[in-house]
């Protein structure tokens, strides 16, 4: 059973149940997936294999490369792609996904429009604003999903920020919330990570969620009093560079592959 065959379990055994479908498109959208190629990538130049079942056009994609040969029977050439740049790149087509079929668990046709609900919701950029926090307390009452959210999230932000606090704020306005801090950031992580805190916040399926995102340096009064009172999230430590490699098509985000 892989992460994705177990969240689709949990969504099956409670159809009813937003939070488990939403925890489902979360491991859809942060893992890897295999995307079945009619030949070989040609550059940056993707040309997926298209199938027309009953329901619309799929392509299909698989979390295990093992998966994906046993469905063809044979060698085939793929794309290993983010399923979330794959969302991306399919968005508004019509084209819906097949995944893991007839050798999973997790065996299924993903609509459409699912598709293109999945890219827009990871499309969403946080509002910034301007708040000035009065008080700095002790997080209380969040739901233990978006907490093991939060920590798979900032589990793959390796490099971006040397840590995270999570803390109960009161601002000088009078508005209450929760702020996720983020401590010497890297220069240029500041969207990634408010989009992650932000996807955190979505898929845990909180009904009308709120939780601001701050950026601070290590030597700031403020850092000293969220490492005394906030719930602390240590990011990974960067790996060190490895000789220059060509990337695959689609893994340099300077460079997003192109559907053919």
């Amino acid at each position: 059973m892989t992460p994705l065959d177990t969240a689709h379990a949990a969504m099956a055994a409670a159809p009813e149940d937003d939070a488990a479908r939403l925890r489902f498109y979360e491991r859809l959208a942060d893992g890897e997936l295999f995307l079945l190629l009619e030949n070989e990538a040609e550059g940056e130049t993707l040309t997926p294999q298209v199938f027309s079942p009953e329901d619309g056009d799929v392509v299909l994609v698989f979390d295990r490369e093992d998966r994906l040969s046993e469905f063809v029977g044979a060698a085939a050439p793929y794309a290993a792609l983010p399923g979330r740049v794959i969302a991306g790149l399919l968005a508004g087509q019509g084209i819906g996904l097949g995944l893991n079929l007839s050798v999973a668990p997790s065996s299924m046709l993903i609509p459409a429009d699912a598709v293109d609900w999945l890219a827009q919701t990871l499309g969403n950029t946080p509002a910034e604003v301007e708040a000035r926090p009065e008080e700095i307390l002790p997080p209380k009452g969040l739901p233990e999903v978006l907490l093991s959210s939060l920590d798979a999230k900032l589990a793959r932000a390796g490099g971006l920020a040397q840590a995270a606090y999570l803390a109960a704020v009161r601002y000088s306005d009078g508005r209450n919330g929760h702020m996720l801090a983020f401590i010497n950031a890297a220069e240029g992580a500041e969207g990634p990570l408010a989009r992650a805190a932000g996807e955190a916040l979505t898929f845990s399926g909180i009904e009308a969620g709120e939780m601001d995102v701050a950026f601070f340096r290590a030597n700031e009064p403020v850092a000293a009093t969220l490492a005394r009172v906030g719930l602390r999230f240590d990011l990974p430590e960067p790996e060190r560079a490895a000789p220059a490699v060509p990337l695959p098509p689609g893994m340099d985000p300077a460079k997003p592959p192109k559907l053919r």
